[in-house]
């Protein structure tokens, strides 16, 4: 297991060192930084100055290393439209996208997986067919089209729900539940998968013919073990909940991470778009890492892998 655990901590560092390559490099090559965070009008010295005063009339290896330094400290440079330190920015946005990720990762659980189990368990009936239609409905419908027609319905005709800005538990409902459509349809389909073949095993039927009670072999054996790849699944769309939220924080006005991701690339601002996006490869890659440290636990199959 400490070989496994190693083995994933050295990928990280690897990966972001690449990303942190990537970053810097795409962030050099969009132009000069000291004009995007200096007035329009400002003089050939006082350009120099700002330049001289950021370090960016030092040879790249230097800026790179300097870069790197900041980063590990948290520093990433001020905005150039909003005039704060791009790091307030994102430890404003970041919990707002957190709860939002989370809200829509705990509505996929509650709704999908007990779904998933029904399906598998009731296999044939009309809540399969609704189970498995709604699944692929779920994972066909663009995001952007189901946020849209949400407002419409619910903010716009109803007039049931908010349909922007934070607030109370309402303000999560929409988008939350756009946010995890994808999510919900695939634990449906993977838990019902996994169900129906855990159900035809031999050890589920030998636990029939011992009499246990229905619902102890059901959500006790089975799911026990069905819920492996559901678990995986789980970890990993979480992670894709965290940077899949663009659209959403945008269509829904949500003062998250995704939101001040497209606004910094809008207004070129270089050091919020490098803090934005190497903060959620960062909680993607740490996400990645958790469920493989998490299932060499659950499957010791892994562990040598």
């Amino acid at each position: 297991m400490l070989r496994l655990i190693l083995g994933r901590l050295v990928q990280v560092v690897i990966t972001l060192l690449i990303l942190s390559v990537v970053v810097f490099f795409g962030a050099m090559s969009t132009g000069d930084a000291a004009l995007a965070i200096t007035p329009s009008d400002v003089t050939p010295e006082e350009l120099a100055i700002v330049r001289h005063r950021l370090g960016l009339d030092r040879p790249l290896y230097v800026q790179y290393g300097t870069f790197l330094k900041n980063v590990a400290h948290g520093r990433f440079g001020p905005s150039s439209t909003l005039r704060r330190p791009a790091r307030d920015l994102l430890l404003e946005a970041l919990p707002n996208t957190l709860k939002l990720a989370g809200a829509g990762l705990l509505l996929a659980i509650v709704v999908g997986i007990p779904l998933g189990v029904m399906a598998a368990v009731y296999r044939g009936s009309p809540l399969d067919t609704f189970a498995k239609s709604s699944a692929i409905l779920g994972m066909s419908a663009p995001q952007f089209w189901v946020a849209i027609m949400l407002i419409m319905l619910f903010g716009g005709y109803l007039k049931w729900l908010p349909t922007h800005g934070m607030g109370g538990i309402s303000h999560y409902i929409l988008p939350s539940f756009a946010l995890s459509l994808f999510i919900l349809a695939g634990f449906t389909r993977l838990t019902r998968s996994a169900m129906l073949e855990v159900l035809d095993s031999e050890y589920i039927k030998f636990a029939r013919i011992k009499g246990l009670n229905e619902r102890l072999v059901i959500f006790k054996h089975a799911l026990k073990n069905a819920i492996i790849p559901v678990l995986t699944f789980g970890g990993i769309s979480f992670a894709g909940l965290l940077n899949g939220s663009i659209v959403i924080e945008v269509v829904f006005a949500w003062p998250g991470l995704g939101r001040l991701m497209l606004d910094s690339i809008v207004t070129r601002d270089i050091y919020v778009i490098e803090a934005t996006i190497l903060t959620s490869a960062l909680l993607y890659v740490i996400m990645a890492t958790l469920v493989d440290i998490l299932y060499g636990y659950v499957d010791p199959r892994i562990r040598s892998v």
